[in-house]
C-alpha cells in the first residue's frame, strides 16, 4: 500500500513547494509565484489536543470535472464506483455551484472564504494583494484550534503578498506526521481529471467514442467523439486515484473517525464548460461522508445515501469547515453560509458566479442561479464565447468545433459559441442543462428576470464587486492610490460601484434613446464612466454614426482602455485608418505583480476579424 505521502506527491499538479524562487509553469497554462520556501515561518497556535468534537476532516478534490462526468450523478460517459460508493455512504449535494469555473480564481475563494471579486482576485494568475492583516486563511484558524493541515495537492491562491503555503505544516506531508491525538485537516487533490489529460493524441482510447453522450452544444462530429472518450478515461484513473487515498485512510485505522468532503474544483472539461458559468462549468459535485460517531453533524432529517438539494456556493465551504471543526469566532470576513453542522444556517435564495479574463482572453460575465433558473450579465456581449484560448485549443476538440464552424456546419445551438452574445441571458436549468434556449425575451418569465436583476445588482453591491472597471485600469488605480484593490472598492470616491452599474447597464441596453446620455458621459472626469459610455456607443453600432466627433476626440482620451474601444468603434462606422492608427501605437500593459503582459490591444485585434485588417 502506498503511504499518503507518496499518494499525495503523485497527484501534485503543477505546484511546486520546494525551494523555487519567481515564476513556474502550472498545468493551469500560466505564471504562479512562489518564493523560496525556506523562508516559510510558522504562526503560533495552539497546543495540539483532539478533543471528541474534532474529527478529523479529508477534503478531496479532483480537477475540472462537472457532474456531467460522475455516474453518481447520471453522467453517462465514465464509470466513478469509488465516488459513487462514498455517496452510498454519504450525503450527495444535488445543487453545488462554483463561483468562478477555473482554478486559481476558485482557490482565492476558497482559502478566503471571500468571493475573488470582493478581493480583486478574479483574473486568472494575476496575484493581485490583499490585506493579509485584515484576511485570515481558512487553515490559519484550523492550526489555531489544534488541527494539523496538509496539502499536497495544490495551492494556487492567486494571491500576493504571502506564500501560497505559508498556512499549511510544513514539519510533514501526510497526517501521519501530526502529533499524538492531534485532529488531522487534509486536503488532496487528484489531477488526472485535469484539463491537460484530456489533451494530444485521440485515439485508442478505453471508452468508446461511439458510446460518448454530447452535451447538445457540441456538434457530432469524430474529433469531438474521440475528445470525449480520452477524457472519460482520465476521470476513470481519478477516481481510481480517490479509491486508493480512501484505501490508506483505512489501512491506518482512521475511516470511521474522519469525515470525507469530495468535490470537483470547478467544471470541465470539453469547450464550453470549464472557463464558462454555464452549467457544464459550474455545477459541481459534493458529496460528504460523516461517520456514525458525529451524525449529530448529519443534515437534518437525513440519512446516510440519501441526497440534499439545498444550494452550496463554493464560498460556503471553507466556513462550514470551520464550523465543523468547533473553531469559535469565525471572523466576518467569511462570506459564505455554514450548510452543515450545528450552526447551520439559513440557505441563500441564490449563487452567484463570476467571470473575467483566462489567461490571455478577456471577457466580464455575472450569474445568478436558484435550483432552477439562471440569469446571466455579459459585461463583454461584443466578445465571443468561444474566443480562440492557447491552452483551451490544445484540447482536439476545440480546433474541430471552429473548424466545423468555420465551414458553415453549425446550426443556431452548436454555432453560437463562436457568436458575440446577447448582453443578458436567462436559462430553465431542469429543462435545458445545456443553456443553450435563452428565455431573456420570453414574456413568461419578465418578472422572474427582474427579480434576478434586482438581486444580483444587490449582490454586487454588498460584496463591492471590483470587476466594474476594466482589470487594467483598476490595478492602475489602486497603484496610483497606494493601496489594494480590496481597500480601493470600499472607498466610494475611488470607486462609485452604484455609477458604474448603472453607467454599465445604460451601455448594455443597446437603445438609441442613450445616444445623446452616452455622448455626455464620455466628457466624465470619471475614465470608468467613459469606458462605460464609450461601450455604449459601440454596442450602439450604425446608431451611434452621429457620434463620430466624440469617438474620434476619444482616440486622444488619457485612458488606453477608452482609447482601444473608441478606435473600434470607428472601425465599425467605417473610419476605418483612424481606428487601426490608434491601435497600431498603442502599447501593451503588464500586470504590476507577474510582470506578464496583459494585451487588451491583441484582444481587440482578435475579436476584429478582418477589421483589423489594411
Amino acid at each position: 500500500m502506498a503511504t499518503m505521502s507518496q499518494l499525495a506527491l503523485a497527484e501534485d499538479s503543477g505546484s511546486n513547494p520546494n525551494n523555487v524562487v519567481g515564476l513556474t509553469k502550472d498545468l493551469d497554462d500560466g505564471a504562479i509565484a512562489f518564493l523560496n520556501a525556506e523562508s516559510y515561518v510558522a504562526p503560533d497556535r495552539l497546543a495540539a489536543k483532539q478533543q471528541q468534537n474534532q474529527p478529523n476532516i479529508l477534503w478531496l478534490t479532483s480537477e475540472d470535472n462537472g457532474i456531467s462526468w460522475v455516474s453518481c450523478y447520471g453522467g453517462k460517459n465514465s464509470k466513478t464506483p469509488a465516488i459513487d460508493q462514498l455517496a452510498k455512504e454519504g450525503f450527495r449535494y444535488t445543487h453545488c455551484f462554483d463561483n468562478a469555473a477555473v482554478c486559481a480564481p476558485t482557490r482565492s475563494t476558497w482559502i478566503t472564504g471571500m468571493y475573488a471579486i470582493s478581493n480583486g482576485t478574479q483574473p486568472m494568475r494575476s496575484r493581485n494583494n490583499i490585506p493579509h492583516d485584515v484576511i485570515q486563511y481558512y487553515p490559519d484558524l484550523l492550526r489555531q484550534s489544534g488541527y494539523h493541515c496538509i496539502n499536497r495537492g495544490k495551492t494556487d491562491y492567486n494571491i500576493g503578498g504571502r506564500l501560497d503555503r505559508a498556512c499549511w505544516d510544513k514539519d510533514s506531508t501526510d497526517w501521519q506526521g501530526r502529533q499524538p491525538g492531534q485532529p488531522f485537516f487534509a486536503v488532496v487533490n487528484f489531477s488526472n481529471s485535469h484539463e491537460s489529460r484530456a489533451h494530444g493524441d485521440v485515439e485508442n482510447t478505453r471508452n468508446d467514442p461511439a458510446n460518448m453522450t454530447l452535451y447538445s452544444y457540441h456538434p457530432d462530429i469524430p474529433a469531438i467523439r474521440k475528445n470525449y472518450a480520452k477524457y472519460a478515461d482520465a476521470v476513470e484513473q481519478m477516481d481510481s486515484d480517490v479509491q486508493k487515498t480512501l484505501d490508506a485512510l483505512k489501512e491506518d485505522g482512521l475511516y470511521e473517525d474522519t469525515i470525507i468532503i469530495y468535490c470537483s474544483d470547478h467544471g470541465g472539461v470539453m469547450p464550453r464548460s470549464k472557463r464558462f458559468l454555464y452549467s457544464s462549468g459550474i455545477h459541481c459535485p459534493l458529496i460528504i461522508r460523516i461517520p456514525e460517531k458525529y451524525k449529530h453533524l448529519w443534515p437534518a432529517g437525513k440519512q446516510p445515501g440519501d441526497t440534499v438539494d439545498r444550494i452550496v456556493s463554493f464560498v460556503d465551504m471553507p466556513k462550514t469547515w470551520l464550523s465543523l471543526a468547533g473553531v469559535k469566532n469565525i471572523p466576518e470576513t467569511f462570506q459564505g453560509s455554514i450548510f452543515l453542522g450545528k450552526q447551520v444556517e439559513p440557505e441563500p435564495e441564490y449563487h452567484l458566479s463570476f467571470r473575467e479574463r483566462a489567461d490571455e482572453c478577456f471577457d466580464n460575465v455575472r450569474m445568478l442561479r436558484d435550483r432552477r433558473f439562471a440569469y446571466y450579465k455579459n459585461y463583454m456581449p461584443y466578445v465571443p464565447s468561444g474566443q480562440q484560448l492557447g491552452y483551451l485549443w490544445r484540447a482536439a476538440a476545440a480546433p474541430a468545433w471552429e473548424q466545423h464552424h468555420r465551414e458553415g456546419k453549425t446550426d443556431e445551438i452548436t454555432g453560437r459559441f463562436f457568436r458575440p452574445r446577447a448582453s443578458e441571458e436567462f436559462y430553465d436549468t431542469v429543462n435545458d442543462f445545456d443553456n443553450v434556449h435563452n428565455l431573456i425575451n420570453e414574456a413568461t418569465h419578465q418578472k422572474k428576470i427582474a427579480e434576478m436583476r434586482k438581486a444580483m445588482r444587490a449582490k454586487q453591491l454588498e460584496l463591492y464587486d471590483s470587476g466594474l472597471l476594466p482589470e487594467t485600469m483598476r490595478v492602475r488605480r489602486a497603484q496610483a492610490n497606494s493601496m489594494t484593490i480590496y481597500a480601493m472598492v470600499r472607498d466610494p470616491k475611488l470607486y462609485p460601484l452604484a455609477s458604474y452599474l448603472d453607467a454599465a447597464d445604460m451601455a448594455l441596453e443597446r437603445d438609441a434613446k442613450n445616444l445623446k446620455g452616452l455622448e455626455q458621459s464620455m466628457s466624465h472626469a470619471d475614465e470608468g464612466i467613459r469606458y462605460w459610455a464609450v461601450v455604449g456607443l459601440f454596442l450602439l453600432g450604425n446608431d451611434a454614426a452621429s457620434a463620430v466627433d466624440t469617438l474620434e476626440k476619444a482616440l486622444q482620451d488619457d485612458s488606453h482602455e477608452v482609447r482601444m474601444m473608441a478606435a473600434w468603434a470607428m472601425v465599425k462606422l467605417g473610419h476605418k485608418d483612424k481606428g487601426l492608427d490608434c491601435l497600431d501605437t498603442a502599447q501593451p500593459l503588464t500586470n504590476i505583480v507577474t510582470k506578464r503582459p496583459i494585451n487588451l490591444k491583441e484582444n481587440i485585434r482578435r475579436w476584429m476579424g478582418k477589421d483589423a485588417l489594411r
